[in-house]
């Protein structure tokens, strides 16, 4: 990756054109070909960019842009599209490369999965005295998240989602469908657990007799499941 600090003036040409007048900004030149034109606000956003396949040269300057003090030009042109970002660099203030090496990806805390994992050690929270039937249970059009058995023995059908909406309590309606013809299991109960659920779903769900859930995932991942850990 290549960090320049430069006083330059940036024209995109191509589906749209787009100018950004002479001022002191970041350009971020990426292994992957990509170029990023920063500002010291804005937030993350780049004020331009070009994304790969794309490649860049640089040239030396017109006559006139030399007499205006253009010291370099970069152009990063789009493989497929044909656009082109065009750099007019004034002054170089900083120019540094740095070999990042390859990155091992985002690892999101909190997915529907960590969800899954940390309800059914705590099913508890789902009903006193529950226990765990089965993750992931199977039916016909998919497997619904937990099932979980209460106190008295009657069937729950669990479907977790981090933020819970309308699709999700169409889908564990469906479920429930299905796993109320299995007479080993009628009548089945049906709880829709998110971390947060939009009013309009929770509207659905309680008219279709579907209790609602919100996880605390800070709260779950400090409460102890009673299964032995080496840590």
């Amino acid at each position: 990756m290549r960090l320049v600090i430069a006083r330059c003036s940036v024209d995109y040409t191509g589906r749209l054109n787009a100018h950004l007048p002479l001022a002191t900004r970041l350009l971020v030149h990426k292994g992957d070909g990509s170029l990023l034109v920063h500002s010291d606000g804005g937030s993350y956003k780049p004020l331009n960019w070009m994304s790969p396949p794309c490649s860049l040269a640089s040239d030396e300057p017109g006559e006139e842009e030399a007499i205006a003090g253009v010291v370099e030009v970069w152009r990063v042109t789009h493989k497929k599209t044909g656009d082109a970002l065009r750099v007019q660099i004034y002054e170089i203030i900083h120019d540094s490369q740095h070999e990042l090496g390859i990155d091992p990806g985002l690892q999101k805390d909190g997915v529907e999965a960590d969800l899954q994992r940390l309800l059914a050690e705590q099913v508890e929270l789902i009903s006193a005295g529950a226990t765990l039937v089965r993750r992931e249970y199977p039916t016909a059009i998919g497997p619904v998240d937990l099932m979980v058995r209460d106190a008295d023995g009657a069937a729950i059908a669990v479907e977790i989602k981090r933020r819970g909406d309308i699709d999700g309590v169409e889908q564990l309606t469906r479920y429930l469908e299905l796993l109320r013809r299995d007479p080993h299991l009628s009548p089945v109960q049906g709880v829709f657990a998110a971390q947060e659920i939009k009013p309009q779903a929770r509207v659905l769900a309680e008219d279709r007799g579907i209790r609602c859930l919100v996880l605390d995932y800070e709260d779950m991942k400090g409460i102890e499941s009673g299964v032995p850990r080496l840590f």
